[in-house]
């Protein structure tokens, strides 16, 4: 017959034994994508965004080489870490990947409408996705710091909060669900709690990002995009306020955090 003392030894070792393995999970979770960090695809993504940039394309076949990201024609560095924001030649607040096509269509002449209809990964939407991958690249390791001067930025900011919380679809689900406290986790994979500063690279700041499960370069847009999927909401479309709010609510909270853009996620 088992003692109280070995009884209570078995269940301190089977408690031990049932953190560890969780942590471990975790643990080579974070080795795996060490490992591939080396030989993270996104860098061809990078390189295909500044050629891009700099290559004359469009009807206008003119360069981006004067798109106002923010910090002043041309002015690529830096720029991500502040985005979205208000901007005056367009009367909106814009993430990066709006600002872009706005560019696109200024600049080089064409129709912004019709690359917001392409699916992400197709035609010119992929070309989005490789400039912005570029761009936020040229911002790794800053801080982020997005401005919340302009009134719009903050009503941005505000919608984009009640955004976030806002229960609603089939489940019933909210970002907040997911995201909206401390210590949650799915898949064996931690969720960060996005309602304060996740701490470097992580949430918002490690978007864009190469996603080795599908071979995939995601964008914000899409990041966000499918949690409103997962989450059994009709999609957004490309460009979508919501998307921009929720992004301004996401970045604002970030302050301080270093940005690891493009990352690499399972």
């Amino acid at each position: 017959m088992r003692t109280p003392s070995l009884l209570a030894a078995v269940v301190l070792c089977s408690l031990s034994l049932t953190a560890a393995a969780q942590k471990s999970a975790s643990q080579a979770i974070d080795e795996y994508r060490a490992m591939l960090a080396d030989g993270n695809p996104a860098e061809l993504f990078e390189a295909k965004g500044e050629a891009l940039w700099k290559q004359q394309r469009g009807p206008r076949n003119a360069t981006l080489e004067a798109c106002d990201l923010g910090k002043g024609p041309g002015v690529v560095k830096g720029a991500f870490v502040e985005l979205p924001r208000w901007f005056a030649d367009t009367g909106k607040v814009q993430d990066l990947e709006t600002r872009l096509v706005s560019c696109m269509e200024r600049l080089q002449g064409f129709n912004a409408a019709e690359i917001g209809r392409t699916p992400f990964g197709s035609g010119e939407m992929a070309n989005v996705t490789a400039l912005a991958t570029w761009v936020a690249a040229e911002s790794k390791g800053m801080a982020f710091h997005l401005p919340q001067s302009h009134p719009m930025e903050r009503t941005y900011y505000e919608v984009g909060k009640r955004l976030f919380f806002m229960r609603g679809g089939t489940h019933d689900f909210a970002c907040a669900s997911c995201h909206g406290e401390d210590g949650k986790r799915i898949r064996l994979q931690d969720l960060p709690n996005l309602t304060r500063n996740p701490g470097d690279g992580v949430g918002f700041a490690a978007w864009p990002a190469y996603r080795v499960s599908n071979g995939q370069m995601w964008s914000m847009q899409l990041r966000l995009n499918d949690c409103y999927r997962q989450q059994r909401f009709p999609e957004p479309e490309f460009g979508a306020e919501a998307l921009t709010a929720l992004s301004t609510y996401l970045g604002v909270n970030a302050a301080g955090s270093r940005s690891v853009a493009p990352a690499l996620k399972r």
